[in-house]
């Protein structure tokens, strides 16, 4: 009976880890495949009044769609601080009314974001503003409720985190599928009354392979989840013991007092970890909202030339769910070695994210590099460093933020950086308008500002390895002493 028991909770958490990738991976983050769906919202129309006749220096005619670009921009603006911004209230929503509660209102709002796109066409083009952040704060609290899964895998836990947060880049290349389902002569509206179609999934989830509250770490013995309990775990003496989501190691133990929110906020850790978030968002998100345009650019407008690197764009961001375990891999090393005599866990999951933040620091600023530099075949290296870098970003900050603070403010604190990384992100709009206006469309100034103040990101590591340094020293001192 106990083998049953524990072939069926191993098939229950793998099943869990298995359709929570999935989600993550086919859904989540759609919103980030943002150049791929403007191509066809280009094709069908959408904000086509922003598109000019003008006549140019040797007296030809010629299409003028900078505010055409514009509006997608401000759309893409919009989406991406609300995915972030909203963030906070999801935060605090997973944290005191539990998954359920917090998956339902997130299905709810992806529903209407896949719904709003699908009957919106170039005559209401206004619906992609309320559509796309809908769609992305959705998205999101898809991603919040499934890194707890990562606590059903003990030791490798930061590997589980930062692999849902790579499914999450990648699923941006959804939009890619539609994009060539388009091509292919699926209209955009069938396409996402499917998407709204797969909510049945959604559900099914939230009620048989989550627990209507969390997944606490670390795991109590006999922890059970779902509505569908199956069969109780019994105790040594053959007694039944009850199902339980959430239930303390041990009563007998003293508890250390946990930080409260308000000292995490206020901690050296959170205010840089936030500079190094933001900084790096800032590059990302002014990458992915002016790619379309800088193509065009690249390409003086060539229509299956835009295509083609739009194309590769969106298929490297496939592999953000192969390198984000890198970077969890890397946080996770040290779990079952030996550690300092007096050193904590925490301890050494911080020493452990010393490199991952410092990787992530480098990368940036060399696909910020990349991305500087005005030569066509050389986005397709910008391309793999982007995706890269980006899953790196994402992951990495959850698994530090999950080691670095209490585990019962991970929502809030999750919810908060992303929230107060949204307000340097809303630059990328006025950065846009700089280098469409006075700067005639060249971004080079732009760019190279932005690798610059990339370089600021390299304080949070070396503040962390400091900090891990001067907790090594103080152990010494104590065992000599």
């Amino acid at each position: 009976m106990n083998g049953f028991q524990c072939d069926g909770v191993t098939v229950r958490r793998g099943l869990t880890f298995a359709t929570g990738l999935v989600e993550c991976l086919c859904f989540a983050g759609a919103v980030f495949g943002w150049a791929s769906l403007v191509f066809v919202l280009k094709t069908d129309g959408y904000f086509g009044s922003g598109c000019v006749n003008v006549t140019n220096s040797n007296a030809t005619q010629a299409l003028d769609c900078s505010g055409q670009d514009e509006k997608f921009s401000l759309v893409f603006t919009i989406a991406s601080f609300m995915n972030n911004f909203l963030t906070l209230p999801s935060g605090f929503l997973f944290d005191h009314f539990g998954t359920t509660v917090a998956r339902l209102v997130g299905i709810c709002l992806y529903t209407s974001g896949t719904l709003m796109v699908g009957f919106s066409n170039a005559a209401l083009s206004f619906m992609l503003f309320p559509a796309l952040s809908f769609l992305a704060t959705g998205g999101v609290m898809f991603l919040i409720t499934n890194m707890q899964v990562g606590n059903l895998f003990g030791s490798r836990r930061s590997t589980i985190i930062t692999l849902y947060n790579g499914a999450f880049d990648s699923s941006s290349a959804l939009f890619l599928v539609i994009k060539l389902l388009h091509e292919a002569g699926f209209s955009l509206r069938s396409c996402f009354i499917f998407l709204s179609a797969c909510s049945v999934v959604h559900l099914l989830r939230t009620f048989f392979l989550l627990p209507r509250r969390h997944i606490p770490y670390t795991l109590p013995d006999g922890y059970t989840y779902g509505y569908i309990q199956g069969i109780p775990p019994t105790t040594t003496n053959g007694n039944v013991q009850p199902a339980s989501e959430e239930k303390p190691l041990n009563m007998d133990l003293p508890v250390k007092p946990e930080k409260t929110f308000a000292e995490c906020l206020k901690s050296r850790f959170f205010v840089l970890q936030l500079l190094w978030l933001s900084i790096m968002q800032l590059r990302h998100y002014l990458f992915i909202g002016t790619l379309n345009p800088m193509l065009q650019r690249l390409t003086a407008g060539e229509p299956s030339l835009v295509s083609q690197y739009i194309n590769a764009f969106a298929i490297t961001q496939l592999c953000g769910v192969l390198c984000a375990p890198w970077n969890g891999l890397i946080m996770d090393r040290h779990k079952g070695r030996t550690r300092a005599p007096g050193e904590s866990e925490q301890e050494a999951d911080l020493r452990a994210s010393v490199l991952s933040l410092f990787l992530t620091s480098l990368q940036c600023v060399a696909f910020s590099l990349c991305a500087s530099i005005p030569y066509l075949p050389l986005q397709y290296l910008t391309f793999v460093l982007q995706v890269l870098n980006r899953s790196f970003l994402y992951g990495g900050n959850a698994a530090f933020i999950s080691v670095a603070f209490p585990s019962c403010h991970f929502g809030k604190l999750y919810g908060s950086v992303l929230a107060l990384s949204a307000v340097l992100s809303v630059l990328q709009y006025p950065c846009f308008a700089l280098v469409n206006g006075p700067l005639n469309g060249n971004p080079l100034y732009v760019n190279i500002a932005l690798t610059l103040f990339s370089l600021l990101t390299f304080i949070h590591p070396l503040s962390v390895f400091l900090h891990c340094r001067s907790l090594a020293s103080g152990r010494a001192r104590s065992t000599y002493s």
